[in-house]
Parts: structure tokens; sequence; C-alpha cells
């Protein structure tokens, strides 16, 4: 159990690139963060490393979760994969295991943390052009990712935890941060070579979030004592794929981009192992709750 000196975090996955600045932004707070993980790689500096399987209750990790403050769950197996029966199987369970396993853990905590935050994806909401999603009146989607969205959520809501424990699902949209290997890096890469043009029709809508403002809204949640239920995060600014593909060519200073058909992603993803649906769905959501309850965003517009 931790001793009550300064405020504490428990970060899941706090070796991801999420997990990775927000445990750098509260440990720059002055919090004591400690990063439930695989591994130490990755981990931002200051934050404790604790090693955790992600799936059963043994080992010293539990204490850490007794007494602290605030619990984040990121943990999951990235989506960016080919989706055989193999890869399907890990994404789920990397998902629902350590969301349940956490839930036990908390269930069991004589001090539980008064805010455990899980998250999930802004992917369990129709692909549509018509109209921006809201957490009051979002249409929930088909297919597999929605699928997986869904059994995340239902681990977390299943979770039976003490009442004073405030449970807040992270919708996450695609988030943008200046960091090797991330989205932006690579949509800046593409269009340095003159393939920065729309991607498939172009007409897909595609939501956001600056890493920074992933942070502040965090943050924000955590001090908002009424905060609780689902959040979509996401900028209020969503966009076009080709209107964001013509705004990161101006980022890098490039003032054409080679468009890429559908056939030519097909033909790409197979090749990089991954799935076309994670740039040719429509992601168009908007922060509804954040904006009403009075969260600024820093960065409005990509």
């Amino acid at each position: 159990m931790i001793m009550k000196e300064e405020r504490t975090m428990v970060i899941a996955g706090a070796n991801g690139f999420m997990g990775r600045y927000i445990s750098r932004y509260f440990v720059e707070k002055g919090w004591r963060v400690f990063g439930l993980a695989r591994r130490t790689d990755g981990l931002a500096d200051g934050v404790e490393f604790v090693q955790w399987d992600g799936e059963t209750l043994g080992g010293g990790w539990r204490e850490c979760i007794d007494g602290a403050d605030v619990l984040i769950n990121l943990a999951g197996r990235t989506v960016d994969c080919r989706y055989n029966d193999e890869n399907k199987r890990q994404i789920l369970d990397s998902r629902v295991n350590s969301t349940a396993v956490l839930g036990e853990a908390v269930g069991d905590c004589v001090n539980p943390p008064s805010v455990w935050m899980n998250a999930s994806t802004a992917t369990i909401y129709a692909d549509t052009r018509e109209r921006a999603q809201t957490e009051s009146a979002g249409v929930v989607g088909e297919g597999f990712s929605v699928e997986i969205a869904k059994a995340w959520e239902g681990a977390f809501a299943a979770a039976e935890v003490a009442d004073i424990v405030r449970k807040i699902t992270l919708r996450t949209t695609l988030v943008m941060g200046d960091e090797k290997g991330t989205v932006l890096e690579i949509l800046r890469g593409l269009a340095k070579k003159y393939l920065g043009g729309k991607m498939g029709d172009g007409g897909q809508m595609v939501s956001w979030i600056d890493i920074n403002d992933v942070c502040r809204a965090v943050d924000w949640m955590i001090e908002n004592e009424s905060a609780e239920g689902a959040y979509n995060l996401a900028a209020p600014e969503a966009l076009t794929n080709a209107e964001m593909m013509e705004r990161v060519r101006k980022q890098v200073g490039v003032g054409f981009g080679l468009p890429a058909y559908e056939w030519m992603l097909e033909l790409g993803a197979f090749f990089m192992r991954t799935e076309t649906e994670l740039i040719l769905k429509s992601r168009w959501v908007y922060p509804e709750r954040l904006i009403e309850e009075g969260f600024v965003f820093e960065k409005e517009a990509f």
C-alpha cells in the first residue's frame, strides 16, 4: 500500500505514446508516477517501473494501486497490423484482460483510487460523413473494431469497485504529437516525398487531438469531481482527409502531393502488414462533454 506523502498515479501501459506523455506531464507537476509495463523501454524519466503482464493478479503491482490517487489504463496491443485471427485475439484479449484484472485489483483495495480512467476508442462510433458523433447522440457502429471497443468498455463497466471511484472512459481519436513513429511524423514524411495527397476519395472525416491537450484534459477530469462516464477526446475541429493532407503539406513546405487511391492503399497495407480501415474509415466525433463542462482546448485547429 502507498503511504500518502504526495499525489500518486498509476499508469498501465505507461511506455506507449500516450502513456509516456501523460507520465511526463504529471511528473513535471510533482506527482509520483508508477508505470505498469512488461519492460522499461519507453518509460518517461522519473516514472517508477513496476512489472506486470496485464493478465494476472500475481506480483507486487497491486500494492501500487492501493492508496494511489489515480489509475489510468492505456494497455492494449497495437491495431496497426493485419486483422488475422491471431492478431484479432491479441487485440481483444490485451484490452479486456488488462481492464478486468485491474478491476479486480481496485475492487480489493482498502484505499482505492478516487479516479480510474480507462482507454477506449472513438472508433466505437459509426463510419459516417453526415454529422459529428457526440457522447449523448453518437451512433455505435459495426465491424471488428467496434466490437473490440464495445467489449473493452463492457469490461470496464463490469468492474465492481467502491462507489468513491470515479470511472471515466477515454474515447480517443487520432492523437497528434511530434515524436518519431507517430501518425503526424509518418504523414509529414509522406508529404516530403510528394506522396501527401488525399487518401481514397479524401472525403472521409478525420477527428484528431493534440497530445498536449490529451494531457491537459486528463488533468482537468481528475480535478473536476463531477467528471464521470464517457468522454470524446477530440479537438472541436474535424477535417476531411483531403483537408488534413493539405495542411500537412503546408507544414513541411510542399505544394503538391500525389493521391493514393483505394487500390493503392490496399496494396500498400498488405505489404506493410496493416489495414486500410485505419485510413479510410470516416471518424467524425465532437467533444461535446468537454466543451459543455468548461474544458478549453489550447490547439483547436490542426
